[in-house]
């Protein structure tokens, strides 16, 4: 008896030790942090998570909330990385932005009017649910935008890296490096493309991801410029030299639509706004006269 009185006594030291030994040297422990400052030390501060990340986090039950295809999914993801958003957690907040959004309409609509109108709080939903999507089509179209805007600059200065020796690879990555501040979008598509070259793709396939991540058109017909070159083995700097003065060709051509365009565009403001001015202007004192005439007449 007094054998297993004097082990249950030393099992009971050994875990009070030790939990003592735990709790004190926990990271997240209360304890802890009071004998670090009691000891001199200053409590070890638990990172917080940044505000993008808590966004994710509070969207995340929502995104699971819209069941997705595997092709939409991918289709969803080939959009986000074409607006620039390349991580994982992108897809959730976007699909999660759509149920919120959803969700707000509907409680504005029942909070305003209640369930009277069935129609209109559908209407708001879905309208809600595709103001998301909106949104990205708008920040594609911007981005496209602004790698147009920033392509001739770029094939001039690999003309002139190509010219003065350097591989096309190298060219890329310099060009990469001098577009940094001007191009930001580019440059960071031509630093990936050098990424995947330097983790073993093959220069086409990498080439093609750039097509597939930006969809831009100029791009796709650079890049198939490109494969050609490397295929029959023609020189690089010419075949730039050529696809950059077509290129400038397409741009003012693009450049001529716009303003032959302009022309159309103006007769809906001119016929809704500027022609009812001038009608009232030009006819209303002969109206006010006429009819002072026919008042006087009477």
């Amino acid at each position: 008896m007094t054998l297993i009185l004097i082990l249950i006594l030393f099992l009971s030291v050994v875990v009070a030790v030790f939990s003592f030994g735990a709790a004190a040297y926990a990271p997240s422990s209360v304890l802890g942090s009071r004998l670090r400052q009691l000891g001199g030390q200053k409590p070890v501060e638990e990172a917080k998570p940044a505000f993008r990340e808590r966004i994710g986090q509070a969207l995340d039950p929502l995104s699971k909330a819209l069941p997705l295809s595997p092709s939409e999914v991918s289709r969803t993801r080939a959009w986000l990385i074409q607006a620039g958003y390349r991580e994982a957690r992108h897809l959730t907040i976007y699909t999660g932005s759509r149920v919120f959004g959803a969700v707000l309409g509907g409680a504005i609509v029942i909070g305003i009017s209640g369930f009277n109108s069935l129609l209109l709080l559908v209407g708001v939903m879905a309208f809600g649910f595709f103001i998301p999507r909106m949104i990205l089509k708008r920040l594609i179209r911007n981005r496209q935008m602004r790698i147009r805007l920033g392509l001739p600059d770029a094939l001039d200065l690999t003309v002139i890296c190509v010219e003065a020796g350097l591989a096309l690879d190298q060219a890329m990555m310099r060009v990469g490096e001098d577009l940094h501040h001007a191009h930001p979008e580019l440059s960071s598509e031509l630093h990936l493309v050098n990424l995947e070259m330097r983790a073993g793709k093959p220069r086409t396939e990498a080439l093609r991801n750039l097509v597939e991540r930006t969809g831009v058109d100029d791009i796709r017909a650079l890049v198939t410029t490109l494969i050609q070159t490397d295929r029959f083995g023609t020189s690089v700097a010419q075949g730039l030299r050529v696809h950059s003065d077509s290129l400038r060709t397409q741009r003012r051509q693009r450049a001529e639509e716009q303003a032959a365009k302009t022309s159309i565009k103006m007769v809906l403001p001119l016929a809704l706004f500027i022609l009812p001015s001038i009608i009232f202007v030009t006819l209303g004192p002969a109206f006010i006269q006429l009819l002072h005439t026919f008042k006087a007449a009477q």
